[in-house]
C-alpha cells in the first residue's frame, strides 16, 4: 500500500517539474497544464489539474463520468477557457493568446470529434479537402490528390472519396474524420472516444492506425477514451481523472499497483482484469518480436511526392 502512494506521489513531483521546466524526462512537454480550475456556476469540475503532455508520446485521459474529461479537452484545444491556471500548448499560452495567433495554432492540431463531426452535404473528398482550401492557396486538384491521400492514410478505399458520410458505417466514419483531421499534417492530434460505438474488429483497426500514425510521423496525440483495450495496448501514459484532480498519472502497467478507487474502477472486475491480461501480453509478444538492434525510426512527410 505504502509503495503504491508513494508511486502516485512520485508521478505527481514529476508532473511538477515538467510544468516548472518546460520539458520531460523523454523530450519537451508539448503540452502544460498547470493548476486549471473550472467551475459552471456553483459546480466545481476542475479544482487544480496539472499535467504535461510529452512530444511523440500517446496520451490518454481517462475517469469515471463526470470527471470534467470532455471540459479539459475543449480547454486544450481553444473551446473553452477555464477560471484559473495555466494552459500551454506547443508553446502557446491560451489565456494570452490572440485571434491571429490562435488561428496559426488551431492549423497545427487536428481533432477527431466523437461523432465525426463530418458535413453531411459534402462527400469525403470534400470533408478532407475542406482545411486544405480554408487554409492554404492550394489548387483544387493538388487539393484533391493530398486528400486522396490522406483517405488512404485512413485505410480506406479511393471510392470512398465519392460517398457522403451517411452512407458510411460506423468505422468508416472514424477513419475519414481521422483523415480530415490530418488534412494539415498536424504536429498534435486530439482524438474523442475513437473507438466508441464500434465493433471489435473495427477498434482493433482504430488501435493500429493511431500507433502507425505516432510511429511514422512523430505524431503527439492526446486521446480520450473508455476502451480499455486502447489504453493497454497504445497509450504510453494515461491520466486518471476524480474530484477535480489528477488521480494518477503513467503506464497502465504503472496504475494498475496504485491503491486508489479512482483508479482501480479500470483494473478492477471482468472488463478490467481481462483488459491488463490482454495488455500484458500483447506487451510480452512485442517484446519477444523486438529485434536485437533497435533502428531509428523514420519520419516522411505525410504529404503525397
Amino acid at each position: 500500500m505504502r509503495r503504491s502512494r508513494s508511486l502516485s506521489a512520485h508521478w505527481i513531483s514529476d508532473v511538477t517539474n515538467e510544468i516548472a521546466s518546460g520539458t520531460a524526462p523523454d523530450g519537451e512537454a508539448v503540452i502544460t497544464m498547470d493548476r486549471v480550475e473550472t467551475r459552471f456556476g456553483s459546480h466545481v469540475v476542475h479544482s487544480g489539474v496539472t499535467l504535461a503532455v510529452r512530444r511523440a508520446e500517446v496520451f490518454a485521459l481517462i475517469g469515471g463520468s463526470g470527471s470534467g474529461k470532455s471540459t479539459l479537452l475543449r480547454e486544450m484545444i481553444l473551446l473553452h477557457q477555464p477560471d484559473a491556471g495555466t494552459i500551454r500548448v506547443l508553446g502557446n499560452d491560451l489565456a494570452n493568446i490572440d485571434d491571429d495567433a490562435a488561428l496559426a495554432l488551431r492549423q497545427r492540431w487536428g481533432v477527431l470529434f466523437q461523432h465525426g463531426g463530418l458535413f453531411g452535404s459534402l462527400t469525403v473528398l470534400e470533408n478532407v479537402g475542406l482545411p486544405l482550401r480554408e487554409h492554404t492557396d492550394l489548387a483544387d486538384d493538388l487539393i484533391d490528390d493530398i486528400a486522396a491521400w490522406k483517405i488512404d492514410m485512413a485505410g480506406l478505399a479511393p471510392e470512398v472519396g465519392a460517398q457522403y458520410p451517411a452512407e458510411l458505417s460506423g468505422g468508416m466514419m472514424k477513419r475519414a474524420s481521422l483523415a480530415r483531421a490530418l488534412a494539415l499534417d498536424p504536429e498534435l492530434l486530439f482524438l474523442d472516444e475513437p473507438t466508441a460505438g464500434l465493433d471489435p474488429v473495427s477498434a482493433a483497426g482504430v488501435d493500429e492506425l493511431v500507433l502507425k500514425l505516432r510511429d511514422l510521423f512523430g505524431l503527439t496525440i492526446v486521446m480520450i477514451t473508455h476502451d480499455l483495450d486502447l489504453l493497454w495496448q497504445v497509450a504510453d501514459r494515461v491520466a486518471v481523472l476524480g474530484e477535480g484532480t489528477v488521480q494518477g498519472i503513467g503506464s497502465m502497467a504503472e496504475l494498475s499497483r496504485v491503491d486508489n478507487r479512482h483508479i482501480r474502477q479500470f483494473f478492477d472486475g471482468p472488463r478490467g482484469r481481462g483488459g491488463m491480461e490482454q495488455g500484458q501480453k500483447q506487451a510480452h509478444d512485442s517484446h519477444r518480436a523486438m529485434p536485437p538492434n533497435n533502428q531509428p525510426n523514420v519520419r516522411p512527410s505525410s504529404k503525397p511526392k
